[in-house]
């Protein structure tokens, strides 16, 4: 890889190795097996699909990217298990107080300096998210950017569980982002109301709008009952919007790279 190339590896639902730096970032770990159930008060989430990849096979992981962990479709059971064997747990404030141990709260535009091991500075920056619609939403959760201190506009972007609004919009006008990974789905759960809780199509375009040179990864669009739009929705958005060229469509337990 040169030096400011990304490789991201597809595990299933919210869940990507992405190697900056010879470092190892995990988004939100889920590594629970097919048809397990979380029942959280009324509502009980149904995991449908099981990961690609073992979490053995991924090898000692240096950071997790946990954008909330009061969701099991965000940290089910294996993941949060894993999470103590990890170099550094990056999360909410309310959601390091819960886990503890390595767990670092971060509140939105806090920033952590983390050294490669080429002697670089990757900085990671909690970025703003909205859990939901406005007066709705689903609790605290973050967003990702990971930027070299000598390289910032080779900057990559992970939403999280957010809608498309105001503090997602703050990040392009923040960061020149050239990747963005992007949670998207548009999940609904009937017991809470009929918005969406994630980005659905149209949040998705004008996401890859505003980060007008960022190469847009969809992930977290599958493998759960509750989300409302999977690929064969999402992806006509993208091509009726022009799009088409910019989003690569990851294949379960593969891995692409990016050149920024």
């Amino acid at each position: 890889m040169s030096k400011n190339q990304v490789k991201i590896t597809y595990i299933g639902g919210p869940t990507a190795l992405i190697e900056m730096g010879g470092l190892k970032f995990l988004t939100d770990p889920t590594f629970d097996p097919a048809d397990t159930f979380y029942p959280t008060g009324p509502v009980t989430l149904h995991k449908t699909a099981g990961p690609a990849l073992s979490l053995a096979s991924l090898g000692h992981i240096d950071v997790v990217l946990l954008s909330h962990d009061h969701h099991a479709d965000n940290l089910d059971n294996a993941g949060r298990e894993m999470l103590k064997d990890a170099g550094q747990v990056l999360t909410t404030t309310e959601g390091a107080g819960r886990l503890g141990g390595n767990a670092k709260g971060m509140a939105p535009w806090e920033k952590v300096d983390i050294s490669t091991k080429d002697g670089r500075v990757l900085q990671v920056t909690a970025t703003p998210a909205r859990h939901g619609p406005e007066g709705g939403d689903r609790g605290p959760c973050i967003g990702f950017v990971l930027a070299f201190a000598d390289a910032p506009g080779s900057a990559v972007y992970v939403s999280g569980d957010t809608v498309w609004y105001e503090g997602t919009a703050d990040v392009a006008k923040k960061f020149n982002i050239a990747t963005a990974v992007l949670f998207l789905g548009a999940a609904r759960v009937a017991l809470i109301g009929p918005e969406h809780l994630t980005m659905n199509g149209p949040d998705g375009v004008s996401a890859a709008r505003a980060f007008s040179k960022a190469t847009i990864v969809p992930v977290h669009y599958e493998g759960w009952t509750h989300f409302s739009e999977q690929r064969d929705v999402l992806e006509p958005a993208f091509r009726n919007a022009g799009l088409a060229s910019r989003v690569r469509w990851m294949e379960l337990g593969k891995s692409i790279e990016i050149n920024t």
